[in-house]
């Protein structure tokens, strides 16, 4: 039996976490959930996930400084990192500068919303590198 690629997602948006739990689930994936930064780092820790994804827009700490944290950390650098935005269309709500989060050193961003096919595409391609 094929063991399951354990994904951690990390949204503050209930209804974006509970729909895309939905879509991952589809696959043979167990679906890990944090609603902020440091609890993204601390189940990042406990569950060694496969697949990070995270979103950039969060109280608490945001998604640049908890994908950094990750990076740091030598146990999970490693672990992809999806960083999820509805950025394009906040730009003017938010402090973030979008250029932090192309210092990072994330592998890939994805545009919120998306569809369910183009989410689990994106997570198959990273879990196979």
């Amino acid at each position: 039996m094929e063991k399951k690629a354990k994904i951690l997602l990390i949204d503050d948006d209930i209804d974006f976490v509970e729909s895309t739990k939905t879509i991952l689930e589809s696959k043979p994936y167990e679906v890990i959930v944090a609603y902020n930064g440091d609890w993204g780092l601390q189940k990042a820790r406990e569950e060694n996930p496969d697949l990070i994804l995270l979103d950039i827009i969060m109280p608490i700490e945001d998604g640049f400084t908890a994908a950094e944290q990750l990076k740091k950390d030598p146990q999970l650098s490693k672990i992809p990192v999806l960083m999820l935005t509805g950025f394009a269309s906040k730009v003017g709500e938010t402090h973030l500068a979008v250029s932090q989060g192309l210092k990072l050193e994330t592998e890939d961003y994805i545009d919120k919303p998306i569809s369910p096919e183009n989410l689990l595409a994106r997570v198959e391609e990273h879990l196979k590198k």
